[in-house]
């Protein structure tokens, strides 16, 4: 019933008009961030599932609902005119679910797994709470922010949302009311990520002053602050069992674009660093527990490249090369097999862990 009604809002022959329209207009040049041989590393020799493309322009974010339902937002825009979409993807079947969000395109988006709900900030400081099986129109807005949302967090248990803006402002809400129950600034805050600590009151940020703040959420006051790093962090994750912090830092030429592993319960330096992509990392996720006897970390980057990392020993046991996506902007773990990346260039690629000859990372459809 729920894919009937949304895809109602998006015909078939509407689709096909506006890609024709949009195909010669979206893409960004790869050979900007294109590794030198990168097609020579692609080991996803099978054949790849093309469906339908998701979005019609550059996407942005990609987060897993549950383990086969997934939300993305993008840059979708319709004869110049800026519109923003909201997708969810049942990938195993192949079917597009779309809801409209009016005005700038999404910078990120986030949810509560296992449910229904998920949130979108956008260009233009709007942040909303969506319900697939609700209405067409958001559930719950969070006004306040003065400029771009660049984070969104949401409380283990679904009662909290954070969101940190380039404005230099945290805030923390009430979902349920919409109300604004914690706001706090720090002068050249410039969020570019948020992830809230399983089982706790806190939260990791990243930011644009090189940065990695972990917030008290109580009174939404810094605890502590990580050492300054070199260079711009791009994104957080915590790691399910809430021990550990990984950050993704910006570079050009391999200088900076490491992944940084941090220990929460001792907080004075880094543990370990992820050195390989050559552009900026822009995504960085803990692996579920798998096949694979070690803990794995996950990483994409502007130069194509998604990598996986064994996260005791720091070694790259793995590469896979998305020839032709432009910059890599986001990563999503479904399960301990599968991956989601959002590309500029080529929409979503769904990708897979295969253990069967040594571990390897195999592209298996996009769209």
């Amino acid at each position: 019933m729920l894919l009937a009604a949304l895809t109602e809002l998006l015909s078939a022959a509407c689709m096909c008009s506006i890609m024709g329209k949009l195909q010669s207009k979206t893409n960004y040049s790869t050979s900007k961030y294109r590794v030198d041989g990168c097609g020579e590393e692609n080991n996803s020799l099978k054949t790849v599932q093309q469906y339908s493309p998701a979005h019609m322009d550059a996407v942005t974010s990609v987060v897993a609902l549950t383990s086969d339902l997934c939300v993305s937002g993008g840059k979708d825009k319709v004869r110049n005119i800026a519109v923003s979409w909201a997708m969810a993807l049942e990938w195993i079947q192949g079917n597009v679910m779309f809801l409209e969000l009016p005005a700038a395109d999404i910078k990120v988006a986030t949810c509560i797994s296992d449910s229904n709900r998920f949130f979108s900030a956008s260009r233009d400081k709007t942040v909303m709470m969506w319900e697939l099986h609700g209405n067409s129109g958001p559930a719950q807005h969070f006004p306040g922010h003065d400029l771009v949302v660049t984070g969104l967090a949401v409380s283990p248990d679904s009662l909290h949302l954070c969101t940190g803006s380039r404005d230099n402002t945290m805030c923390k809400w009430d979902i349920e009311t919409g109300a604004c129950l914690h706001r706090a600034a720090i002068s050249r805050n410039l969020v570019t990520h948020l992830c809230w600590v399983p089982g706790e009151p806190y939260v990791i940020q990243t930011s644009e002053d090189k940065m990695i703040r972990i917030w008290d959420t109580r009174e939404l006051q810094v605890a502590h602050t990580f050492p300054t790093k070199q260079h711009i962090q791009t994104y957080c994750d915590v790691s399910p069992d809430g021990r550990y912090c990984i950050s993704a830092s910006n570079g050009f030429g391999g200088e900076g674009c490491e992944a940084t592993l941090w220990d929460l319960r001792q907080t004075r330096n880094r543990v370990r660093e992820y050195k390989g992509h050559f552009q900026t990392t822009a995504s960085c996720v803990f692996l579920p527990k798998g096949l694979a006897l070690a803990p794995l970390i996950a990483t994409s980057s502007y130069d194509c490249m998604v990598k996986i990392w064994n996260q005791d020993s720091g070694a790259c046991l793995t590469s896979l090369c998305l020839d032709g996506s432009g910059p890599l902007a986001s990563l999503a773990a479904c399960d301990s097999t599968t991956l989601l990346c959002a590309s500029f260039n080529s929409g979503i690629h769904l990708l897979r862990i295969n253990n069967m000859k040594g571990l390897e990372l195999q592209e298996v459809a996009k769209f």
